[in-house]
């Protein structure tokens, strides 16, 4: 009887994610791209993030914004690891916030928060890589998430890829063609071409993929900052779980064997 009602509980809750990964991902074909952060024991690859916040200031800040994102947080070891001074001089260079004290814009400071972007109505980038964390995946199988680790950082990168070159007009609005968009026509035109951004030295090419992974990388990590510190804690959880089932397996069989002694 248990063993029915749990077999029917599994095939029920695979077909709802299978129904819902196809939904979040229909017309889409979403690329299962490496990431480091994958993983019980992945974490976020630094230098990666570090050439993401570079495309993403170079090229995504023209018409997205990280309102959620505060400035400090590139300070994070977690994080792209910059210095106190290399925070307080990327902030002053590349922002500007209105200060109500002042009544006037000023230079942005590491205490502020990446300002917001609302200039051509595009969405905030803050918590873009959680949103599209759903179950995509290739052919819409709603499994990928669990076994490949495909989620939110899959779906940018494949987006900034994704694009055919094909193009359309609908009531005076050119659209795009996107391999990894759902329902195929966007209407942002392609933000990379590749050889966008000049890397510093010791750096992968800037080749399109490799900018859209690194982007992706670096909004994943705006997303989940806390990302490592979770998976510490749960892996601390597992290995404490584990040796308190081992205690309570012994402490059981101590106590019982007296009494298994006796009836046998």
């Amino acid at each position: 009887m248990i063993r029915s009602i749990a077999t029917s509980a599994l095939v029920a809750t695979t077909l709802t994610l299978a129904s819902g990964a196809y939904a979040a991902g229909a017309g889409g074909h979403v690329t299962d791209y490496d990431f480091s952060f994958e993983g019980p024991f992945g974490s976020y690859d630094q230098a990666q993030l570090q050439r993401g916040l570079q495309v993403y200031t170079q090229v995504c800040s023209g018409c997205h914004g990280l309102k959620y994102v505060p400035l400090r947080s590139l300070g994070d070891e977690s994080g792209p690891g910059y210095s106190d001074a290399e925070v307080r001089a990327y902030a002053e260079q590349n922002f500007e916030v209105f200060d109500e004290e002042e009544d006037d814009y000023r230079p942005a400071r590491p205490t502020d928060n990446f300002p917001e972007n609302n200039a051509v109505g595009a969405p905030d980038l803050s918590l873009m890589a959680k949103a599209r964390a759903g179950f995509h995946g290739p052919y819409g199988t709603g499994l990928n998430q669990f076994f490949k680790g495909m989620g939110g950082a899959e779906y940018i990168a494949s987006l900034l890829t994704g694009y055919t070159g094909e193009q359309q007009e609908q009531a005076g609005t050119i659209l795009y063609e996107n391999e990894a968009y759902p329902g195929t026509w966007i209407g942002m035109a392609p933000p990379l071409y590749g050889d966008d951004v000049a890397y510093a030295e010791g750096q992968p090419e800037p080749t399109l993929e490799q900018e859209a992974k690194d982007v992706a990388a670096f909004l994943m990590w705006t997303a989940e900052p806390k990302m490592m510190a979770r998976k510490q804690a749960g892996f601390a959880g597992v290995v404490f779980l584990t040796i308190l089932a081992v205690l309570l397996y012994l402490t059981n069989k101590r106590i019982w064997a007296p009494i298994k002694k006796r009836d046998t």
